[in-house]
C-alpha cells in the first residue's frame, strides 16, 4: 500500500501562536491559528482538512461501487461539515454530516441509497474516523 505524508509546525501559545501546514505532494500549504480552528478566523484548520479527506474520500468509494455494480456515475459530489463539540471537557469531532448527490444513469433511488449508506461506512477515511460519534448521509440521486 501507499504512504502519505503531510507536515505541520506551531509557534508559540495556543491562543497566541500560530502555525503553517503542508501536504507533502506540494498541492497545498495554508497557515491556522487558534482563531482559524475555534471560532471564525482567517486560514485553515485540522478539522478543515478532515472534511476534505471524507468528502474525497467518500465520493471516490461510491463512485467505485456504483461502477463496479454496472452504474457508472457521470458525477458524485459530496460535501462534509465536521461538527467540533466537547467530551469528557475536551474538543472532539463529535460528528460529521455527508451530503451528497449522484448524478447516475439507470439507478433507482433506493439502490442509489444503498451504496451510498455502504460507501459511508467502507470508505477509508470514514473507517479511519471510527470513533466519531455520529456520522450522517444525506444522499440525492439527481438525472
Amino acid at each position: 500500500m501507499t504512504t502519505r505524508t503531510s507536515s505541520a509546525r506551531w509557534q508559540g501559545d495556543l491562543k497566541g501562536g500560530n502555525g503553517s501546514l503542508s501536504l507533502g505532494s506540494g498541492a497545498f500549504e495554508g497557515q491556522y491559528n487558534f482563531n482559524s480552528r475555534f471560532e471564525e478566523g482567517v486560514g485553515t484548520n485540522p478539522e478543515e482538512l478532515v472534511a476534505a479527506a471524507h468528502a474525497a474520500c467518500f465520493s471516490m468509494a461510491l463512485s467505485n461501487a456504483l461502477a463496479t455494480a454496472g452504474f457508472t456515475p457521470e458525477s458524485v459530489t459530496t460535501n462534509a461539515t465536521v461538527r467540533l463539540g466537547r467530551v469528557d471537557g475536551n474538543p472532539t469531532i463529535t460528528r460529521i454530516d455527508l451530503v451528497t448527490t449522484g448524478n447516475v444513469p439507470n439507478i433507482d433511488e433506493s439502490e442509489f441509497l444503498k451504496f451510498a449508506e455502504a460507501a459511508k461506512s467502507g470508505c477509508i477515511i470514514s473507517r479511519a474516523l471510527g470513533g466519531v460519534g455520529e456520522i450522517t448521509l444525506d444522499a440525492t440521486l439527481v438525472s
